[in-house]
């Protein structure tokens, strides 16, 4: 089974919300989210995504945030980021890499996923990220 991870900075909303996403559309994949971060650390999702999951019916549980380590990266046959401050983030832990993608590589209205808990704009971000996971699973 391909190993997917999505990547964002903390891991407590934009890259966890993939992972529940994406595991609501389809069991074909092995899938996981992780931080490039230390930050929040084996923190839950932050409260206001998990309002927005559990407003469209997407089952999580609870969600502990942990850093991707090269274990991780070892393991996966994609790595999908949310922005280009993640980019940077994977390229200075795996340079060179032919495994990291941006999450809208397939959808080209979306050229970033912004940062909800800056924004505020968790519905946005849930539907951007819901879009880019139907896309991804229509080309890879």
């Amino acid at each position: 089974m391909k190993k997917i991870i999505f990547v964002c900075h903390g891991n407590i909303c934009r890259s966890v919300a993939a992972e529940y996403i994406m595991k609501s559309l389809t069991n074909e994949y092995d899938v996981v989210s992780r931080a490039t971060s230390y930050e929040e650390i084996n923190n839950d999702i932050y409260p206001p995504m998990k309002r927005v999951l559990l407003s469209h019916n997407i089952p999580f549980n609870r969600h502990y945030a942990k850093r991707i380590d090269y274990k991780d990266y070892e393991e996966a046959d994609y790595i999908f980021y949310m922005d280009n401050e993640n980019m940077y983030s994977l390229l200075r832990m795996f340079p060179h890499s032919n495994k990291i993608y941006p999450i809208y590589k397939y959808t080209p209205s979306i050229h970033e996923i912004e940062d909800p808990w800056y924004t505020g704009r968790y519905e946005l971000v849930y539907s951007q990220i819901r879009q880019c996971i139907i896309d991804i699973l229509n080309n890879i």
